[in-house]
């Protein structure tokens, strides 16, 4: 599979922030990986490279393969509403987002492989699926059989984040998709309007 799977560190270098959560090694290197890292004298980027790094760092942080990516693209240009705006959206209504940003998971890797290895409901059915897209509404919630998991207790008793379009109840391990986040409610530190002036071209 064409997923990255290396280092999450060096990805983070990259980016000059820790864009996969807490990470100590990058608080220690912070700076750029390779033999110039951590000279200051880079030249100056061009608009596309500012660009292209902004599409990179986006679809790193959601762990979206490039053609998913440019599919929600079109998705969010057909769309009413701020393309840049609505491409954050589709992203954040990915159920592997919401499986971690419910808790369930320390990691959006961590969420898909949760996903992908049925331990997760959506309205009640079962949903292998990471990408698969929810609605306003839709309720999410740990299976039956894997309630008991460690890997989901250990990271629900250190979750501490609340937003405000998502429920979750910890007695019967269910949250809500209560509604679409506006773009102020997503905390990621991503310039959509780059992303949408590259595709743009």
């Amino acid at each position: 599979m064409a997923r990255y799977t290396g280092p999450k560190t060096k990805i983070a270098r990259k980016f000059g922030e820790a864009i996969f959560g807490e990470d100590k090694s990058f608080e220690k290197r912070n700076y750029p990986p390779g033999q110039h890292g951590n000279n200051r004298r880079r030249g100056k980027k061009s608009e596309y490279a500012i660009q292209l790094m902004e599409k990179q760092k986006a679809k790193y942080t959601y762990g979206i393969l490039e053609r998913q990516f440019r599919n929600m693209f079109k998705h969010a240009t057909a769309a009413p509403g701020i393309t840049g705006e609505v491409l954050l959206q589709l992203c954040e209504s990915r159920l592997d987002n919401v499986v971690y940003r419910m808790g369930l998971s320390r990691s959006r890797r961590g969420a898909r492989q949760l996903v992908s290895h049925r331990h997760i409901t959506v309205n009640g059915n079962i949903v292998n699926i990471p990408s698969y897209s929810l609605k306003a509404g839709d309720v999410v919630a740990v299976r039956e059989k894997s309630k008991s998991l460690e890997a989901i207790d250990s990271a629900l008793t250190a979750s501490s984040s609340v937003y405000e379009w998502i429920t979750w109840n910890k007695d019967t391990m269910q949250g809500t998709y209560v509604s679409i986040p506006a773009r102020v409610q997503i905390p990621e530190n991503i310039n959509e309007q780059f992303i949408v002036e590259l595709y743009s071209k």
